[in-house]
């Protein structure tokens, strides 16, 4: 008998236990090997459940206990995750996680210590959901050399965006109906800012380019500026927005990593990802771009995406030598801002002299019932610092820049 423990009994982690007992006869089968929830840590009574006689408070008795050979942790955030994730690893304990802080802050060490230990930490759930993303970037990709990875990886964003673009709700809007459906938490910073989109594109950035990239190195900005003009600047032209997170190689082995929101080509695989779907383009050298989509959230995607990896380490007698990275000795990330990119740029009082004084020949864009004092435009590719220094100067005498965006080729 294979035993489990559970640490969290939240919405991921309830999903779980459901998905395990609901499927249990095929995920034994699939495994090879019986299997039981021993232990539910949770600091909260469940009386009501019917695993109720599983619930323990006290940690210690899943560490002390060697009959226990995988630990779910779906607590989330960094503490106490962090430090019983290491002690159990330590301990000669699998650990499976969706918890993208912890993997986003603190991967390369926990990978260490599973190695170390002849055990695995393994964290499929922790980028998109239930979208199978991590197993094929370090198993069926394995032929590749990775060049670009970009994608829509928070579901939140999408879904406003979503309401924004199909539907001309505004931000304030569109943020409230997503909150009212359960997709926004009561304070959405960690969506809406793009935190949460950062510390997946750090997850997939380090397991693609085997260097350890930490969420403070990556230029993050979310969506709360986007306003209803730029929706439709984008829409008559031929874009749509979206927040992209991407890590791009560039020719000396450095990264560009960025989280922002960013106009991409209708055309693009990843611009008919709409509501709460998430969608992860990969380019290889050999296999060009492949695109992984699916629901990136909720509570069964990402039990799913949890017990698969229950799975896979149940069938393992030692590290999986292939999901690994390390800590750099220096950062791979370079500056974004010395990277090529084009803008999107809205400005008033600015006219059209002004505009190519500073940035030549340009692409103008049109919108119904645009004020005659409003300007909006496409730069021509240029150093992202320098297109900066640029608006900059345009937002000058009584001229005003009202947004910046990125434009991608995806």
């Amino acid at each position: 008998m294979l035993n489990i423990a559970v640490m969290g009994y939240g919405v991921v982690g309830s999903g779980v236990v459901e998905v395990f007992y609901k499927n249990r006869e095929s995920i034994q089968k699939r495994a090879g090997k019986e299997m039981e929830i021993k232990y539910i840590l949770d600091l909260r009574d469940f009386e009501n459940t019917p695993y109720a006689s599983k619930f323990i408070k006290d940690f210690n008795i899943i560490l002390n206990d060697n009959d226990i050979k995988i630990v779910v942790e779906v607590m989330g955030g960094l503490n106490p995750a962090f430090s019983f994730v290491k002690s159990c690893l330590e301990k000669g304990k699998s650990v499976v996680t969706s918890n993208k802080e912890l993997v986003a802050a603190k991967g390369a060490e926990l990978l260490k210590i599973a190695r170390e230990h002849h055990v695995n930490f393994f964290f499929e759930a922790s980028v998109g959901g239930g979208i199978p993303i991590i197993r094929p970037l370090h198993q069926c990709l394995a032929a590749n050399e990775i060049k670009e990875i970009a994608g829509i990886l928070n579901g939140t964003t999408n879904y406003i965006l979503t309401k924004m673009i199909k539907e001309g709700a505004s931000f304030e809007e569109a943020l409230k109906i997503a909150q009212q459906l359960g997709y926004a938490e009561r304070n959405p910073a960690a969506d809406v800012e793009g935190h949460d989109a950062c510390r997946k594109i750090c997850i997939l950035a380090s397991l693609a380019f085997s260097k350890h990239v930490f969420p403070e190195e990556v230029d993050t900005v979310g969506i709360t500026k986007i306003t209803l003009e730029d929706v439709d600047y984008a829409d008559k032209s031929g874009y749509v927005i979206k927040l992209i997170g991407r890590a791009k190689k560039l020719d000396d082995g450095k990264l560009i990593v960025t989280v922002g929101p960013s106009l991409i080509s209708k055309h693009s695989q990843l611009a008919s990802i709409d509501d709460v779907y998430n969608g992860i383009m990969v380019r290889g050298d050999a296999i060009g771009d492949v695109v992984f989509y699916g629901k990136g959230a909720g509570k069964l995607p990402t039990a799913s995406a949890v017990v698969a990896d229950v799975i896979d380490e149940a069938k393992h007698d030692d590290t999986e030598m292939s999901l690994f990275w390390t800590l750099p000795e220096k950062s791979i990330v370079t500056d974004c801002k010395k990277g090529s990119i084009q803008y999107y740029i809205r400005a008033v009082n600015a006219g059209q002299a002004q505009v190519e004084t500073q940035f030549g020949k340009v692409d103008y864009l049109t919108r119904a019932a645009k004020p005659e004092n409003e300007i909006a435009f496409i730069t021509a590719m240029g150093e992202e610092g320098v297109l900066d220094s640029k608006a900059e100067a345009l937002g000058q005498n009584g001229a005003q820049v009202l947004s910046c965006l990125r434009v991608l080729d995806y």
